[in-house]
């Protein structure tokens, strides 16, 4: 019996051993089909480019086109249609995109160019001009090529006209015989409740394996490299925690104003544009449990959890500032832009700190700052590690680990050295890995040619999911109402310096206080 009863424990250990490794093959096979999800190499793809005769389709979105046609990327049956008020003619429109295209290869060129065509509409709204739209382009395009036809509609427009055009495009527009998908760009409302109404507007005309949000910091190759840093090298897993690790700083900084755009930013300021989203995005990222896979739905409910175990941003850990002119009176102010308010506090500056109420990181400060017209432009991520406990080299800095993002992606890691020869002295060194030496012959894409071929192979995983979007609006909302009803007066800062020095202090305070145990926060 005793045999038997042993025999049986084996058996159903054998069994539970077969389930485990059928369930982990089960989310591989999930996760891979689902990143080539209607894969449309042979296929037949229209682009429709709405707001095409903007800024944003002229700097970001056709350049961005072209890459991918010139790298054969795009499906063989494929073509774009620029959809927008201004009037040009097909041949007008394509000199026009190749303002922002540069190319030797005018052959290649050409050829990209005859896939590009326009159509006028008189609103984006209209009903009317997307059925024109479907009848005099796509439905040429889709019966020459002989086959089923995928179509995706690039919103390079406003967000406050996304649900009228969406609802137009739902009535018109929408293709029976292949995938219909919307790539919607940021900010996706102002706060948590505006945000909430806009997804239920767009939840209603269309599901969310339909949506794209488009946030093209995760299409940042730094930022893309992120997981691959933290679960491909045994090195950083076992210290990616509170105990090893003593402050995180996410930065992100430009050297120049808003340039003659100072009343669009002033409705919504430098929280809103970049620290809700690009800094938020990067912060789940790199606090993140590990996923289960790669699949877009399995890294995505990681990030949700980890900003569910965030708090509401408290108004004692954020600073805010506004540039004024620089003493040269070369630079002006913010509020020497004519289309500002004169009694505008919203931010050009901003610093938060963060903190996660979970195991791996109660306690540790996640030091956020944005900046515009500051001394450089620069974004990185810089891991302080706690330092070292051993008393043989009291003068030991802690390690840091810098990921820069932009200008000329980097990873370094700051270690202790002795100086060479007869002196026993520290110095502080880095094991440097910068992109452009390490890897020379190598084609680096810009973020939206990245993130425009995921949205063609119906690929998730970079583009922000409905209840990720809801979780760092309900972190932000209420620090940014409080700030908009004048709770938070911003620190003037001269154009081109650092910022605030009451920022540098804080963060500074913050740090020292968590780096000698005082102020821990437990874990609940």
């Amino acid at each position: 019996m005793e045999d038997l009863r042993i025999e049986n424990e084996k058996l159903k250990k054998r069994l539970e051993e077969i389930e485990g490794k059928l369930h982990l093959m089960e989310a591989d096979m999930n996760a891979y089909s689902y990143r080539d999800e209607d894969h449309v190499d042979d296929g037949v793809l229209s682009i429709i480019v709405l707001g095409a005769s903007g800024d944003l389709a002229k700097k970001k979105t056709f350049p961005a086109l072209w890459a991918l046609f010139r790298e054969g990327l795009l499906p063989n049956h494929t073509a774009i249609f620029g959809f927008a008020r201004h009037k040009y003619t097909d041949d007008e429109f394509r000199e026009f995109i190749s303002q922002n295209i540069k190319s030797n290869d005018t052959e290649k060129l050409n050829q990209f160019k005859k896939l590009c065509y326009y159509h006028t509409t008189p609103s984006y709204s209209s009903v009317e001009a997307f059925k024109d739209l479907v009848q005099d382009s796509l439905s040429k395009h889709e019966a020459e090529a002989k086959g089923s036809g995928n179509r995706l509609f690039y919103l390079a427009l406003p967000p406050n006209v996304f649900v009228e055009v969406c609802t137009a495009i739902k009535q018109g527009a929408m293709t029976s015989t292949g995938w219909n998908r919307v790539i919607v760009e940021k900010p996706f409302g102002h706060d948590l409740e505006s945000s909430t109404k806009l997804s239920k507007s767009l939840g209603a005309l269309f599901q969310e394996s339909q949506i794209y949000r488009i946030d093209h910091y995760l299409g940042k190759e730094m930022v893309q490299n992120l997981m691959v840093l933290r679960f491909a090298n045994t090195v950083f897993e076992p210290m990616w925690n509170r105990h090893h690790i003593q402050n995180v700083r996410i930065v992100f900084k430009e050297d120049f104003g808003t340039q003659g755009r100072g009343g669009y930013f002033d409705k919504y300021g430098i929280i809103r544009d970049v620290m809700q989203n690009h800094l938020m995005q990067i912060f789940s990222l790199l606090a993140m449990e590990p996923p289960v896979t790669l699949g877009a739905e399995d890294v995505r409910d990681e990030k949700v959890k980890l900003l569910r175990a965030v708090s509401e941003i408290k108004p004692e850990h954020v600073i805010t500032g506004q540039y004024v002119k620089d003493k040269s009176g070369k630079n002006e102010g913010y509020k020497d832009d004519k289309s500002v308010p004169r009694n505008s506090v919203t931010p050009t500056f901003a610093q938060a700190i963060v903190y996660i109420n979970n195991q791996r990181w109660s306690g540790v400060p996640f030091i956020l700052k944005t900046a515009k017209a500051v001394e450089e432009r620069k974004a990185e991520i810089r891991i302080q590690f706690r330092k070292t406990h051993t008393m043989l080299f009291p003068e030991a800095q802690p390690n840091e680990l810098v990921i820069r993002i932009q200008p000329s992606e980097a990873i370094y890691l700051k270690t202790m050295n002795k100086t060479p020869g007869l002196s026993s002295k520290l110095v502080i060194s880095d094991m440097d890995l910068t992109y452009n030496n390490k890897f020379t012959t190598r084609y680096t894409p810009d973020a939206y040619e990245r993130l425009i071929l995921d949205a063609v192979r119906g690929d998730h995983n970079l583009f922000v999911r409905v209840d990720e979007l809801a979780e760092a609006w309900r972190i932000f909302t209420p620090i940014l109402h409080f700030i908009d009803a004048g709770g938070i007066k911003p620190i003037e800062y001269e154009y081109g310096s650092r910022g605030p020095t009451k920022a540098d202090e804080i963060a500074k305070a913050v740090v020292s206080t968590q780096s000698t145990g005082k102020n821990q926060r437990k874990y609940k």
